[in-house]
């Protein structure tokens, strides 16, 4: 009796489903209906990959602008005021080219960025000459050998750039060289001041942003450093 009481309870309550438009599913007695939110038909959940680290994220790019940025000190400090510091910016050197802003591949503006790095580890030959017991640096030469590293690291084609030969070298620093004691020390600060302005663009610019300007210079990290306020050269 019970059996058949449950049948006919049962067939009231699928007709009045069907009577409002409810869809039955059946299923079997015991089996817990769940929802499987995973694209995954195996119901396990995959893992997703972490993205590669941004080429600006790297330490070493804080570390080298924070040193780079303490020639405005020792320019400060040499000179007490007789020598206004954005002078530094009349004297031209041969700088290496930066990320163009447009039109420009990701693997392009790392090469720029690598052979930049090589020019400037000969333009400090002079800076080191001008002031051999620079205190800092030792450690803008010791990272930017480490920054050439990490962005080759990155780079498609890093055999593609080349450091420049014993004849380029010798030329470049010639170029440099005056007999005015004054004019080789501010060629030697204007040399460190390009170099800390080629780094802070080339930190946005390696990660395929746009390349050189002065509105890379604001998007920097505010945990890497505190960067000069000076106009980009």
């Amino acid at each position: 009796m019970p059996s058949s009481l449950n049948a006919y309870l049962l067939r009231a309550v699928v007709l009045a489903a069907l009577a409002s438009g409810v869809v039955i599913i059946a299923v079997p007695v015991g089996t817990e209906l769940t929802d499987n939110l995973s694209d995954d038909p195996s119901g396990d959940e995959q893992e997703a990959e972490a993205p590669p680290d941004p080429l600006s994220a790297a330490r070493v790019w804080g570390t080298i602008i924070a040193a780079t940025q303490r020639h405005k000190k020792q320019f400060e400090d040499e000179f007490q005021n007789s020598v206004k510091y954005d002078s530094v910016k009349d004297y031209k050197i041969p700088s290496p080219q930066r990320c163009p802003s447009l039109n420009f591949s990701k693997e392009a503006c790392l090469r720029r960025l690598v052979q930049g790095l090589l020019k400037f580890s000969v333009l400090l030959k002079h800076v080191e000459k001008e002031y051999p017991t620079n205190s800092f640096l030792p450690e803008v030469k010791s990272n930017s050998g480490s920054l050439v590293t990490l962005i080759k690291e990155k780079m498609k084609h890093p055999n593609q750039v080349t450091a420049l030969t014993g004849s380029q070298e010798e030329q470049l620093l010639k170029e440099l060289d005056n007999p005015d004691t004054f004019r080789r020390k501010m060629t030697a600060y204007s040399i460190l001041y390009q170099f800390h302005w080629f780094l802070v663009d080339g930190q946005r610019a390696g990660d395929g942003g746009p390349g050189s300007g002065r509105s890379s210079c604001r998007f920097i990290p505010s945990h890497s450093v505190h960067v000069l306020q000076e106009e980009v050269p």
